[in-house]
């Protein structure tokens, strides 16, 4: 999968532009503030309908402006496909796939698969488990619909449940909440059992990745620590019991204490806890090291890679990284953004450079042979 063009109209600080990419290794390079990453942020905000960068659409509008515009023309194995989305200063968003309008934003997850990575996404390794669950809600989602609707569905079931938890009737909780267990845990069974299976293949994918960057100085490992396993019958059965036996508890807090939206990953390298004992570029190496094994999953589930979005990824690792990392990702499209590069990493690589000014494309220039990358 890769996309060919990308168009801008009110974004950001772009009035109307439009970028065309290659297939490979893009560049996206400029001074500071002039674009590069909010380009990225279109691409990542077509694939996925929201922002990693915002958490309203209108921050995402040009100052002055009322709406904004943007969309992709991508290509896949099963075709080409073309992704619109406007959106408005009242937050309303509108959704076209090749150009037929669709009402759920479940509907626009599959269509252009992206990986994305910036500095923010140390969040991953470094905060609060939320930020460990955001990264397999995102990447869960877009591999699957079906994952993506039960998790709408268990959240508003736990919102549901945890306003009655309020309730000062605890008569009526008692009866009325097992009604809503039932069918929490039906939702969590199908979530849990999902978020397991994708741990479980991305933790030997991301150990691999990890050595490779690290040149093989570390071992990392992962842990789940949701407390669930089997299948989703078996895990919704589980659940359903330990929420029987959690319930005084939960009426005390007002709010349900165990479930999916509690769930952890621990990182470890070399059987310390990474978040504890790590240096900010081991943190940095282990989050980079997930997004790319997050790649290889799509390509074992779709038979074709994401595209990877690595923003202001480059100045961030010693040259040795760098070349490591250009090795490791030229296989697929991928979208650099970076002020600045030493172009002796990518001397045998072909890549295109897409120099940014002012939310304009200054230059769009292919480097196809290592004597063009003098």
């Amino acid at each position: 999968m890769h996309i060919k063009s990308l168009f801008l109209k009110n974004f950001r600080n772009y009035r109307e532009e439009e970028i065309s990419f290659s297939e490979g290794i893009n560049i996206l390079t400029g001074e500071n503030a002039q674009g590069k990453t909010n380009a990225a942020e279109a691409i990542f905000f077509l694939c996925t309908g929201y922002s990693p960068r915002a958490n309203k659409d209108r921050l995402l509008i040009k100052s002055g402006e009322e709406q904004a515009e943007i969309s992709a023309q991508a290509t896949s194995s099963y075709g080409d496909v073309s992704v619109k989305i406007k959106f408005n200063k009242a937050d309303k968003k509108n959704i076209f796939i090749n150009g037929m309008q669709v009402l759920k934003i479940g509907e626009l997850l599959g269509n252009i698969n992206s990986v994305f990575f910036n500095p923010s996404e140390l969040k991953l390794v470094q905060e609060s488990p939320e930020d460990r669950r955001r990264f397999l809600n995102v990447s869960l989602s877009q591999m699957s619909k079906s994952y993506f609707y039960a998790l709408l569905r268990y959240n508003k079931i736990l919102a549901q449940r945890n306003n009655l938890l309020k309730d000062p009737d605890v008569s009526l909780i008692k009866d009325t909440l097992p009604i809503w267990d039932e069918q929490l845990s039906k939702e969590a069974g199908k979530i849990i059992k999902a978020r397991n299976d994708f741990l479980l293949e991305l933790s030997p994918i991301a150990e691999e990745k990890h050595a490779l960057l690290s040149g093989g100085k570390e071992t990392l490992k992962m842990k789940t620590e949701s407390g669930y396993y089997g299948s989703e019958e078996d895990i919704a059965f589980a659940l359903f019991s330990d929420l029987k036996t959690a319930l005084e508890r939960d009426i005390r807090l007002g709010f349900t204490s165990i479930g999916p939206h509690r769930d952890d990953i621990k990182f470890m390298l070399n059987d310390m806890d990474v978040r504890v004992y790590g240096s900010q570029g081991q943190q940095r190496t282990v989050a980079l090291s997930l997004k790319l094994a997050e790649t290889e999953i799509f390509y074992n589930r779709f038979n074709e890679y994401p595209i990877l979005i690595l923003d202001d990824v480059l100045s961030e690792l010693d040259k040795k990284r760098q070349r490591k990392l250009v090795g490791a990702v030229e296989h697929l499209q991928t979208i650099f953004t970076a002020t600045a590069f030493d172009r002796t990493i990518f001397r045998d690589k072909s890549f295109t450079k897409i120099v940014i000014e002012n939310g304009k494309v200054k230059s769009n220039k292919k480097f196809s042979t290592p004597l063009e990358n003098k």
